[in-house]
C-alpha cells in the first residue's frame, strides 16, 4: 500500500457510508474523542471508517453498521491522532526503515518524516532510492524528504557521494518525497551560494517543505539571512531564546527528544512561560536508539515528556499530530479525527501517562497492547547496500600517533563533549609531549580520537583530543555511524586498542564496537551502509546494549555516549568536529590545526 495525497479523489464511498447507505469497514464506539482540531475532547463519540478512512464522526454511527463492520468498544477510552514525528532519521535507530517501523508502530506512531540523509552520504542518490521505495511498502505513512547537503560542508570532507540540484529535482518527483531535507549547510544559505540556493529553488517549485538547521548560537545578520533563505522549521535549538526567535520569523519550531538530544524542556518554556502560540511548535525525535525505542518509547515517550514539562495534554498532542500535519501540507490527509482523513487512530486510558493501547493506521488494526499485528514487508537489500567499508591495509597502532615537535607541552585544540546535546565545546589545552608524541591522558579524561576515510579506500587517518567521554581503561571505541560523512570514527586511550576496533569493524562490514584490554566486549553488526541492521530491533538492542555497556565497562559514564560519538564527524554543529581532511572549527567553517606549535 502506497500513500498520496491524491490517493482520495472519490469522495462518494465516504458520503455513502457517513448517510447509511453504505457500511463501514470498522466502527469505534463509545470514545472520548481528542479532537485536536478544536482543543475539545467530546465524549461518547463513535467514528466510522471505509476503505482506510474515515467517514464519520459523531454521537451515533449505528447506521452505518452492516453484517460484516468491525466494532471496536472504546469503552471510553481516549481516541487521538496517530502521532507523527516531524523529523528524524531511520538510520540512528541502526534498523532498516520497515524494523523501525515494527518498533514504533506499536508506541502509536503512524507516520513519520524521514530524512536519509545518512545512506545518502554513503552511496548518494541509489542508497535514497532505497530507503524511499521500502518506506512505500509500509502500513503506516513514511515520507522522505529528499537530503540536501551532501556533502554537508564542501571542502571540508569527502563523502561517499554527492547530490547537488539535478539530484534533488529528481527526487522531488518521486512518490512519497514530501520536501527537502534539512539544510545543514547553513552559511552557503546566508552567503548565497549558488548551488545551494539552486536545491531551494527546485523546491519551491515543486510546492514542497524546506526543511532547516541552523545551530549557531548567532542570532544576528547570518540568522536572518538564513531564514530569508527559505527553510520552514528548524529542531537544532537548544535555548529557549532559540525557539522564540525562530516561532517570530514564521518558522515552525521542531523540539527533539531523542535518545541523545533533550531540548525540549528548555525550548517549551517559550509556550509555558512566556505565552507564544503553541501551534507553531511541533515535537520530534530526530535520532532515537533502537535500545531507547525498546525500553521507552517513540513519540508516546516525547509526549509523556513534553507533559512532563508543563505542557498541557491536548497541546502536547496537537504538536505531535495536528500541527505536523499542517506544516507538511497534509492535514487534508492526517493529523486529526476527521471525514476524510486516513484512519490513523490511537485509543489510550489516560493522556498524561500517554501509552497506545490499540493502534489503527489506514483503517487497520496494526498493534494492541504493545503488539504489532499488522504484516511488515519482506525487503532484500542489494549487494552494493552490504559492502561499504573499504580500507586498504589492516591499520596498525602507529597510524594513531599524533606526533608534535613541541617540548615539553604543546597547545592542542580539542573536542568538548557535551552530554545530551548536540554541539560541542572547542576546548583550548596545554598537554604534555613526550618523545615527540602527545598521549591520551584518561587521569585528566582525555582521549585520541581519529577518522578512517572509509568509503573510497584512501587509507587517510586523522587524529585528535577528545575530551568528555571518561575513559579510566586502556580501551578504544569504533563506529562506522558516524554523521555526516559517515567514515570510521574511534575514540580511545591506546593506539593499538584503536587499531583493533577500526580492524574489527571493517572485518564485520561496520557497526560499533567496543576493545578493552585487547578483547572485543561490545558489538553490533550493521552491514547495511555501515549503518542498518535487517535484525529485528530487540536482535539490535541487544547488541547495541554490550556497546553501551562496554562503554560503561571502560568509565563512560554519558547518558548515550554512542550517539555522542556518532555526532564528532558532524562538521555543520559547532563548535569543533573532526573530519577526513582535518579537525574543524565549525564557527569559522574552517579547518585548524590539532597541535599549535
Amino acid at each position: 500500500m502506497t500513500y498520496s495525497p491524491l490517493a482520495l479523489q472519490d469522495a462518494r464511498p465516504l458520503v455513502d457510508c457517513a448517510m447509511g447507505r453504505t457500511p463501514a469497514d470498522l466502527v469505534i464506539r463509545s470514545a472520548r474523542w481528542v479532537c485536536v482540531q478544536t482543543g475539545e475532547i467530546v465524549p461518547a463519540t463513535d467514528v466510522a471508517v471505509i476503505a482506510g478512512r474515515i467517514a464519520y464522526v459523531g454521537p451515533d454511527a449505528s447506521h452505518t453498521i452492516g453484517n460484516h463492520t468491525q466494532i471496536i468498544d472504546a469503552e471510553g477510552r481516549y481516541l487521538t491522532p496517530g502521532l507523527l514525528d516531524a523529523h528524524m532519521h531511520v538510520e540512528s535507530g541502526m534498523l532498516t526503515v520497515t524494523e523501525f517501523v515494527r518498533a514504533v508502530a506499536p508506541h502509536g506512531t503512524t507516520g513519520m518524516f524521514v530524512d536519509p540523509h545518512e545512506i545518502a552520504n554513503v552511496f548518494g542518490l541509489k542508497g535514497v532510492r532505497l530507503m524511499a521505495d521500502e518506506a512505500l511498502l509500509q502500513p503506516i505513512h513514511v515520507f522522505v524528504q529528499m537530503p540536501s547537503c551532501v556533502p554537508s560542508a564542501p571542502g571540508l570532507e569527502t563523502t561517499g557521494a554527492a547530490i547537488g540540484p539535478a539530484e534533488v529535482a529528481e527526487a522531488l518527483t518521486w512518490p512519497g518525497v514530501i520536501g527537502l531535507g534539512e539544510m545543514m549547510n547553513f552559511p552557503a544559505v546566508f552567503n548565497s551560494d549558488e548551488s545551494i540556493h539552486a536545491e531551494l529553488t527546485a523546491t519551491r517549485l515543486s510546492g514542497k517543505v524546506i526543511g532547516g538547521h541552523y545551530p549557531d548560537l548567532d542570532l544576528g545578520l547570518p540568522f536572518h539571512g538564513y531564514v530569508a533563505g527559505g527553510p520552514a522549521d528548524d529542531h537544532e535549538g537548544t535555548r529557549v531564546e532559540d525557539a522564540v526567535a525562530r516561532a517570530r520569523q514564521g518558522l515552525r519550531v521542531m523540539m527533539r527528544y531523542g535518545s541523545a538530544w533533550h531540548d525540549v524542556a528548555t525550548q517549551v518554556r517559550a509556550v509555558t512561560e512566556q505565552g507564544l502560540d503553541p501551534r507553531g511548535f511541533l515535537l520530534c525525535t530526530d535520532d532515537s536508539h533502537s535500545a531507547t525505542l525498546l525500553a521507552e518509547g517513540h513519540m508516546d515517550r516525547v509526549i509523556r515528556h513534553a507533559i512532563a514539562q508543563g505542557l498541557p495534554p491536548m497541546t502536547a498532542l496537537q504538536m505531535a499530530t495536528i500541527n505536523t500535519a499542517e506544516h507538511f501540507g497534509v492535514s487534508r490527509d492526517l493529523g486529526m479525527i476527521a471525514p476524510g482523513r486516513y484512519a490513523d487512530m490511537v485509543l489510550t486510558s489516560d493522556l498524561v501517562n500517554f501509552r497506545a493501547e490499540l493502534v489503527i493506521a489506514r483503517g487497520q488494526i496494526v498493534a494492541e497492547n504493545g503488539e504489532l499485528l499488522a504484516d511488515l514487508p519482506c525487503v532484500q537489500h542489494p549487494d552494493w547496500a552490504v559492502h561499504s567499508v573499504h580500507l586498504p591495509r589492516p591499520l596498525a597502532a602507529a597510524d594513531f600517533r599524533l606526533h608534535s615537535r613541541a617540548n615539553p607541552t604543546v597547545m592542542a585544540n580539542v573536542i568538548g563533549v557535551i552530554e545530551n546535546q548536540a554541539p560541542t565545546q572547542h576546548l583550548r589545552m596545554q598537554v604534555p609531549v613526550t618523545h615527540g608524541e602527545v598521549h591520551a591522558d584518561p587521569a585528566h579524561d582525555l582521549a585520541k580520537i581519529a577518522l578512517v576515510e572509509r568509503h573510497h579506500g584512501t587509507g587517510r587517518v586523522q587524529v585528535a583530543l577528545v575530551q568528555g567521554f571518561g575513559f579510566t581503561e586502556r580501551c578504544a571505541v569504533a563506529t562506522t555511524v558516524a554523521h555526516d560523512s559517515h567514515h570510521l570514527i574511534v575514540v580511545g586511550t591506546d593506539d593499538a586498542e584503536m587499531a583493533a576496533a577500526v580492524n574489527a569493524l571493517a572485518e564485520c562490514g561496520g557497526g560499533q564496537v567496543v576493545v578493552r584490554l585487547g578483547q572485543i566486549i561490545g558489538k553490533v553488526e550493521l552491514p547495511i551502509a555501515g549503518l542498518m541492521s535487517s535484525a529485528r530491533a530487540a536482535v539490535v538492542a541487544r547488541q547495541a546494549e554490550t556497546v553501551l555497556a562496554g562503554f560503561r565497562a571502560c568509565g563512560c559514564t554519558l547518558n548515550n555516549p554512542n550517539m555522542q560519538l556518532s555526532l564528532l564527524g558532524l562538521v555543520v554543529i559547532p563548535a569543533l568536529r573532526i573530519s577526513d581532511l582535518g579537525l574543524v572549527d565549525v564557527s569559522r567553517f574552517a579547518h585548524i590545526p590539532v597541535l599549535e606549535a
